[in-house]
């Protein structure tokens, strides 16, 4: 279910303005998840040590969080369906990360050896969990497949095939990195629906054994080795701005 043309109006008008003010009040239907100044509505990981802050109106977030268990940034309400619509950008890659390539039905491309084909790219890869679980989590990432796909649901080899494909981005909609990308996500029973920059990557993707009602969150991902002391190559070097929930009767 996406939103109406108005609607989109209205948001697109707000994030307009959100630009040039760091924070502008929700449209209509939709209520503000950050106010652009602290974390009030979020629950910020036990032990964090500020790597999830506030810089300039906007979440900002290095990979190197230090709690000692979740590291992702979680909404204290649990919304069942919805419709979620946010920015977010790559601040840069952090390496390389072998990647597969992906294909409209969700599998990985062969080689003539029958092995996947692997190709080193630059990465940074994180997310948004939707219900509480990291399974049902829409990737942002560099991989060519683009963002918007169901990576927990994709990879499940007990899913039927017709699953497998809906989660997999119909097209790479995503912007450079270092760009704004602005995202609608919505719930609606077991079926999501994900717009990026104006094109629909998943349409009606059902997510069988979802739960019907969870928190949101913003995915860490990646982080130092404690060895070299690098960013890993899939690491969450983001931003995220703009984000406002509307709940779906």
């Amino acid at each position: 279910m996406q939103i109406s043309s108005r609607s989109r109006f209205a948001l697109a008008l707000a994030v307009a303005l959100a630009a040039t003010t760091s924070f502008a009040a929700a449209p209509a239907g939709f209520t503000a998840l950050f106010n652009g100044r602290d974390f009030t509505g979020w629950t910020v990981p036990e032990g964090d040590g500020g790597h999830w802050k506030v810089l300039d109106g906007v979440i900002d977030y290095d990979a190197e969080s230090a709690a000692k268990g979740d590291k992702n940034l979680w909404t204290e309400k649990e919304y069942g369906d919805f419709t979620l619509c946010l920015d977010c950008r790559i601040k840069r890659t952090t390496g390389t990360y072998p990647m597969p390539d992906v294909l409209p039905d969700g599998t990985h491309r062969l080689g003539p050896d029958g092995k996947e084909i692997i190709t080193p790219r630059p990465n940074a890869d994180s997310g948004i969990y939707l219900r509480g679980v990291g399974k049902a989590q829409v990737n942002i990432w560099c991989w060519p497949v683009g963002s918007g796909e169901v990576y927990g649901y994709r990879m499940d080899k007990t899913m039927p095939r017709a699953v497998r494909a809906g989660v997999t981005p119909r097209m790479h909609a995503d912007k450079p990195v270092g760009e704004w990308n602005t995202f609608e996500i919505t719930m609606k029973g077991d079926r999501l629906t994900v717009v990026l920059n104006g094109e629909t990557v998943i349409e009606n993707a059902q997510l069988p054994g979802v739960p019907t009602k969870g928190r949101l969150a913003l995915q860490h991902h990646g982080g130092r080795n404690p060895k070299t002391g690098e960013l890993a190559g899939a690491s969450s070097l983001m931003q995220f701005r703009n984000l406002y929930v509307k709940e779906l009767k």
